[in-house]
């Protein structure tokens, strides 16, 4: 694979992470939660195209079977999580940081699994794989980052509401990862 090819894989993996991002990003905006969530995007995003590089065909068929089912799950339950905390929320009382615990972990996963499943996919061209691993992961980490700063702005104009926009949004994501992963079957 060429570097420019390499670039479209990962712009195309970070989408993704481009849209959670920007839907966690109108209710955890904090310097240090952009920085959280896209840390860990980046990290999780370049460990799963290592692993699924690492791991080529030998794995792809086992987890091309539930991949999407993940992703569904884990968008599902965040996205519906969002939405209750919003109707529950009141004056002087904390929402739970979705940057922070299983939340942190269910959202990385369900934004890489695609990642190790291209990285399986991609293994029989062998692209330089230090320089995948680091372009996928940055290229993760930028967009989330940016689109977390886009929902902050965001926020400011359009009010508290729109977290059961986000949560409604993370869960539209899901879906649609559970249909393509379906219709790939």
């Amino acid at each position: 694979m060429s570097p420019v090819e390499i670039l479209l894989l990962s712009i195309a993996l970070a989408a993704d992470a481009f849209s959670v991002g920007s839907a966690v990003g109108f209710q955890s905006h904090a310097p240090r939660q952009i920085f959280r969530l896209s840390w860990h995007f980046g990290l999780f995003q370049a460990l799963m195209i290592w692993l699924g590089l690492s791991l080529g065909d030998a794995l792809l068929s086992e987890i091309a079977l539930w991949d999407h089912w993940v992703a569904w799950l884990c968008l599902c339950l965040i996205g519906i999580k969002m939405i209750t905390e919003a109707f529950r929320r009141v004056p002087g009382i904390r929402v739970r940081d979705s940057t922070r615990g299983l939340s942190l972990l269910g959202l990385s996963l369900s934004v890489s699994i695609d990642a190790l499943a291209a990285g399986m996919g991609i293994a029989a061209l062998p692209p330089p794989v230090l320089l995948t691993v680091i372009l996928v992961g940055f290229t993760s980490l930028a967009a989330t980052w940016i689109s977390m700063l886009i929902a902050r702005k965001l926020k400011q104009w359009v009010g508290r509401s729109c977290e059961v926009g986000a949560g409604i949004i993370l869960i539209l994501i899901g879906f649609q990862i559970l249909m393509r992963g379906l219709q790939a079957r």
